[in-house]
């Protein structure tokens, strides 16, 4: 065996060299060509996810996902409101750059022409397309979904999205009722179907055709679950019964807070079972017995959204297509169950500004799948015994839905916008915030450090 300063050397020098690797390589990745990118947008949901640590909710497939993929643990829109929060991470641009922190202006008319992601990938050669809540409908985006300038043909909507608020929720006098709690039994509803399902439905249609294509393709998919009314079929009710669900732990509005800094949550108090329990304006309280079943219907809404995401990368993996795509996972806010006496967004709070965030890179968060292997098999939240999977790895540091955008762009291999100069209203194309790839890089050395180092050792025992 050689001395151990010999190893020592020989360690630092392979530290050295993979470093300078890395640093002086363009993003590289394991597959040949340019790679797809699945990004998946969830409306309202905050990290109520196996993955996340909340061993309460049962989200299979999204931690199946986490398993491969690099979780950011720490992550937080710039807004906890739709539209403003959307428009942010898909510009790459703060709200105070988008002069958006509501519902009523479009950013290219109010404040600047800014670039988007999907438009980015448009005009680097992708095939942009929209499915579901991406943008927020209206006013904010153009009542087109910013198109044309971000897809390369119109979104698709569910046909069922415009049932969403309207009284078909079966209520216990027998009749229809428009609710916050709303289980439903699909056969019932209009059209038999869901905005989800014909969502993920219409993903897995584009999947199909772009398999063949010899373009690369962006495609965003963007789900309305658990955003309210919590209308969700009814059977996903059975994996929380209502005696299990617990309550919210800090659940008093604090003492001495601002008025400014709390929300009285009104677009729950229009529902027509809230109206019915005759709430106080603007604390409440609602009680106690109605705060546990709006838990359980959010936390039911989380695992029916589970079993969509798990459709939509099953096909992915029946296609063949994990190998060559990216998915991103991630949320436009939280929403808040209870805590501070709040149900709703639109707060600071950290359950109302804290994500999801997620990113899964074919030979890189993951080794890349052998011909016929299955990456992500669909798991039915309904099994018995549903086996733990931890995240691929956690990155602990505070990073922003902002850097969605420059982020996706140097997992593509495309060049990184440039960052924005103060004011940037005039700039077309440039980002407001990091790059995250540096904590995929970290990844990537420690693989390659382990490979080198083991691929050593066996070098000097066979010495």
């Amino acid at each position: 065996m050689p001395p151990a300063g010999q190893c020592l050397l020989w360690l630092g020098l392979v530290l050295a060299s993979v470093c300078a690797s890395l640093e002086s390589a363009a993003p590289s990745n394991s597959t040949t060509g340019p790679l797809n990118v699945l990004l998946i947008i969830v409306d309202d949901l905050r990290p109520s996810l196996g993955c996340y640590g909340d061993k309460a909710i049962r989200s299979p497939n999204i931690d199946q996902l986490a398993s491969r993929s690099l979780l950011f643990q720490n992550a937080f829109a710039q807004q906890a409101v739709c539209a403003p929060s959307r428009v942010s991470f898909l510009t790459g641009r703060r709200p105070d750059t988008t002069r958006l922190y509501d519902f009523n202006s479009y950013w290219r008319v109010h404040a600047g022409n800014f670039s988007t992601i999907p438009q980015y990938f448009k005009e680097n050669g992708y095939v942009t397309m929209s499915v579901g809540k991406v943008f927020h409908p209206g006013i904010s985006s153009n009542y087109s979904d910013d198109s044309p300038y971000s897809w390369s043909f119109p979104p698709y909507h569910p046909s069922s999205e415009k049932y969403e608020n309207t009284k078909t929720c079966r209520g216990p006098d027998g009749q229809l009722h428009a609710n916050l709690l709303c289980p439903v039994d699909v056969a019932d509803v209009p059209e038999g179907t869901l905005p989800d399902k014909q969502s993920t439905e219409q993903a897995i249609r584009l999947l199909e055709k772009m398999k063949t294509s010899a373009s690369p393709f962006f495609l965003a998919v963007g789900y309305h679950k658990p955003h309210i009314p919590f209308r969700y079929p009814k059977e996903f009710q059975k994996l929380y019964p209502l005696e299990n669900i617990t309550l919210a732990p800090d659940p008093q509005v604090p003492a001495g807070l601002p008025p400014v800094a709390y929300n009285p949550w009104m677009d729950i108090r229009q529902r027509e079972d809230v109206q019915a329990l005759n709430l106080s304006v603007p604390y409440g309280p609602i009680p106690v017995d109605f705060q546990r079943k709006i838990r359980q219907s959010y936390f039911a809404s989380i695992s029916y959204l589970d079993t969509q995401v798990g459709h939509l990368l099953s096909a992915l993996d029946d296609l063949q297509l994990t190998n060559s795509t990216i998915i991103a996972f991630a949320s436009d806010h939280g929403w808040a169950l209870g805590e501070h006496g709040e149900w709703a967004k639109y707060s600071n709070f950290d359950v109302a500004t804290r994500v999801p965030l997620m990113f899964y890179v074919p030979g890189r968060t993951a080794p890349l799948p052998e011909a016929g292997e299955e990456l992500f098999p669909y798991i039915d939240p309904f099994d018995s015994v549903l086996e733990s999977m931890e995240p691929g790895r956690r990155v602990m540091d505070l990073v922003e839905l902002l850097s969605l955008s420059p982020t996706l762009a140097g997992l593509a291999g495309l060049h990184v916008p440039p960052r924005c100069p103060v004011p940037s209203f005039h700039v077309h194309l440039c980002r407001e915030g990091q790059n995250l790839g540096k904590h995929f890089q970290l990844q990537d050395l420690g693989e390659d450090l382990h490979l080198r180092v083991s691929r050593q050792q066996r070098f000097l025992v066979e010495e």
